[in-house]
């Protein structure tokens, strides 16, 4: 970070021969000296290099408008304003705020000036890191010999062989010289929460609007199982979103606590809806744990808020409805929602505590933050019994946590604190509006047919949608008014195959062939459905990665009215199993897996197989103990009806359970088996379709089976 900008379009000698003498001085510190050409071309400067560290302009010349122009887009970014002896500085108590330092036109002090311009960046940088992350950097620069662990002692051992030398070249020196012990006590501890570490954590709480924030440093999944674990003991009954994230699943496997489950609603494409509000009333929650054997009065309740597919809740409405002391938005895919105002009563930390409550945000920091993977947080609102919750952290947490992702963590909220901070989540929410309207614009200037967008056909208004009951672009039926919302940056994109009604056309492009399509160009999709496809812009997503996208879109369009083969549209798939598509066309394919999903009526199937669910039997926690006791056995998909099933089945995509441990499918709930089996069939017809089904075990024949308890 060493880029000065300098706005110098004076004309006049004695301003600017002292700013030539101060460049070369700048230049002397390592600094490097840039020029807009104009107020614009700063301020865009300031907004996409962050690596500006200081700027400088003439204050008789632009004065304070362009100081509050730098400030809205970073209010600590030091402002150095030269003027001569005459100018008029009229600032007022309330522009002090404004981080401006003035010096005056003189010749020779050149070097005194650079000398300070120089302090103040430094201050600048030490403001904007935060503490765990400093005192990380200063660590590693004091060099110290350790007799500890590591063993790779900063590095060292890697460049003691020839293959670990390749490994420490690749990732460069500071990744290990970072990578150190718990024993270093100027870092503190992430375990007992003390030093650095502790103030890393008051940090985020702050930054996330939260009353105590932890950090975690093997991702989501171990966040919720912390929560739960805390706030679920054995004995307990819970409230559980049945399109909840499989961690939940696996703790409610290792706590023996007793699942309600709240039940969403899902439309024909497949994608995720909310849980009606009349889920969360204290009748139909009453009348749930009177029919189920064991259960009482709930304890603790988790919501997936967002959904997977984007979907977020009112949840100050959640919050009023349900007496669960404990509740808890696994909000894995939302971790920016507080640094905009369209997310406002949309996310955990929203609003005030409320008395006899917890709330819980758990956050994937590293899927649409900038945080090193597996780094995640734990965001509470209430009051928690520190010592007994630390327990619970400490459980599932690594006695030699990595300390880069500690910091990458830490620096994902210092990211989004400020000015700055809302900016990216701004940028990012114009870029995906932007990108939506552009496939609309396409989709009406095509010929025939063109990808489509899941979203209301007005989105001039930068705000999270309301899915409206009036409404039927989103395709659920009978949904409340004023509780889900649809976030702008989860960008789903629809094909040909399935009209607005749910009903199967008679032509179709599936989307999983686009799917491969996109990654055969080096385009990874976040999620396949049968006629829809899920896109993300986070902050890391430019316009260059956004017009490559609809670039590769209608590539594929192009291939497809061709009718390309397959092996020049999708050589990957060709090389799969080159005797099956040998001369195969890619409309002839497409035409041949839309007809199997007809045959199966997928979105009549879709909506049974999600809407009567399976009969729980035991709790999870029972029949895992069951699985490790050796009382299983493996029996064909088909022979799983009437049986227990001892694991979990998770189809990818959805990506939620749809049969859980302890569960049983009977005749009332085949069309859950039917829908597993027409997943199995699409990938035994078509090499390279193949379902990833958590629970089923592919056999050498193709066929698949599935553990039930004996």
């Amino acid at each position: 970070m060493n880029i000065i900008a300098i706005l110098n379009h004076l004309g006049v000698f004695f301003k600017e021969e002292p700013i030539r003498q101060l460049q070369a001085s700048l230049e002397r510190k390592g600094f490097e000296v840039v020029y807009p050409v104009d107020v614009a071309d700063l301020l865009k400067l300031i907004e996409k290099n962050p690596r500006v560290c200081g700027a400088i302009f003439d204050w008789d010349k632009y004065s304070l408008g362009l100081c509050k122009e730098i400030h809205d887009r970073n209010e600590k970014l030091p402002i150095f304003a030269f003027a001569n002896d005459q100018s008029t500085l009229d600032i007022h108590l309330t522009d002090l705020r404004l981080n401006v330092h003035f010096f005056e036109y003189r010749l020779g002090m050149a070097d005194d000036i650079a000398l300070k311009m120089g302090q103040a960046t430094q201050e600048y940088q030490d403001a904007i890191l935060p503490p765990f992350t400093k005192a990380l950097f200063k660590y590693v620069e004091e060099g110290k010999y350790t007799f500890c662990t590591p063993g790779h002692m900063g590095g060292t051992a890697f460049q003691m062989s020839p293959a670990g030398s390749i490994f420490y070249d690749f990732y460069g020196p500071n990744a290990f010289k970072a990578d150190v012990s718990i024993s270093m006590p100027e870092l503190g501890s992430l375990l007992d929460h003390s030093g650095p570490h502790k103030e890393a954590e008051e940090y985020i709480a702050r930054t996330f609007n939260a009353d105590r924030s932890y950090i975690v440093t093997n991702g989501t999944s171990t966040a919720n199982k912390i929560v739960g674990m805390y706030s679920a003991p054995a004995g307990s009954t819970v409230l559980v979103d049945r399109n909840c994230h499989k961690s939940l699943t696996h703790l409610m496997m290792m706590n023996d606590v007793t699942p309600i489950y709240f039940r969403p609603t899902r439309n024909a494409y497949g994608i995720l809806g909310g849980i009606p509000q009349s889920e969360f009333s204290r009748e139909t929650i009453a009348a749930k744990v009177a029919a189920t054997p064991g259960a009482q009065a709930p304890r603790y309740a988790v919501v997936t808020n967002s959904t997977y597919d984007g979907l977020l809740y009112n949840t100050g409405f959640i919050k009023e409805a349900l007496d669960t002391p404990y509740i808890h938005f696994d909000s894995a895919w939302v971790p920016y929602t507080n640094f905009s105002p369209i997310y406002e009563g949309k996310c955990g930390m929203s609003g005030e505590a409320m008395p006899g409550k917890v709330f819980y945000e758990t956050q994937s920091t590293h899927k649409l933050l900038a945080a090193f993977s597996q780094a995640s947080m734990i965001h509470i609102k209430g009051d928690v019994e520190e010592e007994t919750f630390n327990e619970a952290f400490m459980m599932h947490t690594s006695t030699s946590p990595q300390y880069g992702i500690v910091a990458s963590t830490e620096i994902s909220a210092a990211m989004m604190r400020g000015n700055t901070g809302k900016r990216l989540i701004k940028d990012s929410i114009d870029r995906a509006i932007s990108f939506r309207k552009e496939i609309k614009r396409l989709r009406d200037q095509s010929e025939g047919w063109f990808f489509d967008v899941w979203q209301p056909d007005n989105i001039d208004t930068v705000e999270c949608w309301k899915l409206d009951p009036k409404d039927d672009w989103h395709g659920f039926k009978d949904i409340d008014d004023n509780h889900m919302y649809l976030d702008p940056i989860k960008v789903t994109l629809l094909t040909p195959g399935m009209g607005r009604d749910g009903q199967l056309l008679e032509k179709g492009i599936p989307a999983s062939l686009v799917s491969k399509f996109l990654d055969e160009r080096g385009i990874v999709v976040e999620k396949t459905g049968p006629y829809n496809m899920l896109f993300l812009f986070s902050i890391g997503i430019d316009q260059s990665k956004a017009m490559q996208l609809l670039r590769a879109l209608t590539e594929f369009k192009r291939g497809y009215d061709l009718n390309l083969t397959i092996k020049s549209i999708l050589p990957s798939l060709y090389r799969e199993d080159p005797s099956f598509y040998e001369g195969m066309r890619i409309q002839e394919l497409a035409q041949r897996i839309h007809e199997l999903t007809s045959k199966y009526r997928l979105p009549e199937l879709m909506f049974k197989a999600f809407d009567v669910l399976p009969e729980m039997k035991m709790t999870p926690h029972a029949a895992w103990q069951q699985e490790l006791a050796g009382n299983v056995v493996e029996v064909p998909l088909r022979d799983m009806v009437d049986r227990i099933s001892a694991n979990m089945i998770l189809p990818y995509p959805p990506g939620v359970p749809l049969v859980l441990p302890g569960e049983m499918v009977t005749q009332d709930s085949l069309p859950v088996l039917e829908f597993l089996e027409m997943l199995c069939e699409i990938g035994a017809h078509y090499p390279g379709f193949e379902t990833d089904i958590h629970g089923l075990y592919r056999q050498a024949d193709g066929s698949y089976t599935v553990k039930v308890l004996r």
